[in-house]
């Protein structure tokens, strides 16, 4: 996919258009094996990955603008969106970045702190820095967002929070909004809060944690998302991303055939 549009204005045309997008995000932290790294950015780029999302909870510039590098060299034409943990993880050498505010939770330093020590050299960048409406749910046990953050996640079974807290950061004017249950969650965001979520916020919904099976791909499509973030699950079965890709094909094929 070779991009002739800003990132945001392609989060902007899956939602407009009903297709459904996939991001594959790499943690730095665990590239334990480059071979096995490049052979999943390979696989992701081959059939159709839409973006490659680079973060994680912990670590620092020198292994994020390594992997960037290694996703740029097997993969040209897919954009390179930072998901970073901290402003320790922003990198020049990306395409865009997604500018998180934790607006699920009530530290400071993620809804607002961490923003302002980055802004300046943000501001000197030419990436295309995205303002995201970032909400933790329960994902069934503390994953590393929650532990780092010191954030308690949204209940599951509690649609109205989540839904109010996604208004209030659509009043604030943020452009995406992202429902993660975190890696490793033991189970994904429910089909309850992100259609409920969709109503409310109109725009572009990206959903990742806990989707570790191409069912659970197609559920969180099927409730409202436009974007699935696949990170653990891939690690683990390499298999899934190309699964869950080719899924995606033929559903966005058959939109084009109606």
């Amino acid at each position: 996919m070779v991009r002739n549009s800003s990132i945001l204005e392609q989060f902007n045309a899956l939602k407009k258009s009903g297709k459904k997008g996939v991001a594959l995000l790499i943690d730095p932290e665990k590239i334990h094996s480059q071979s096995g790294t490049k052979g999943l950015i390979r696989s992701a780029s081959k059939y159709g990955v839409d973006f490659f999302f680079v973060g994680g909870s912990i670590g620092g510039i020198k292994l994020v603008d390594e992997t960037i590098r290694l996703i740029k060299v097997e993969s040209r034409d897919v954009p390179v969106v930072l998901f970073p943990g901290n402003m320790m993880q922003v990198s020049q050498n990306a395409d865009g970045l997604l500018f998180l505010s934790l607006i699920s939770g009530r530290n400071p330093d993620l809804l607002i702190g961490q923003h302002v020590l980055a802004a300046p050299s943000l501001s000197k960048s030419n990436l295309d820095i995205m303002p995201t409406g970032y909400m933790l749910v329960d994902g069934g046990g503390i994953t590393s967002v929650q532990y780092i953050s010191q954030t308690v996640p949204l209940p599951q079974n509690k649609p109205e929070l989540a839904v109010a807290t996604a208004l209030a950061g659509k009043f604030l004017g943020l452009s995406l909004f992202y429902l993660d249950a975190g890696s490793g969650a033991h189970h994904p965001v429910s089909a309850q809060i992100i259609t409920a979520v969709k109503e409310a916020i109109g725009g572009p919904l990206i959903v990742g944690g806990g989707i570790n099976s191409e069912a659970k791909a197609r559920n969180a499509w099927e409730a409202g998302a436009d974007v699935v973030v696949i990170g653990n699950g891939a690690e683990k079965n390499p298999d899934l991303i190309t699964g869950v890709l080719q899924y995606a094909k033929i559903f966005n094929t058959s939109l084009n055939v109606n």
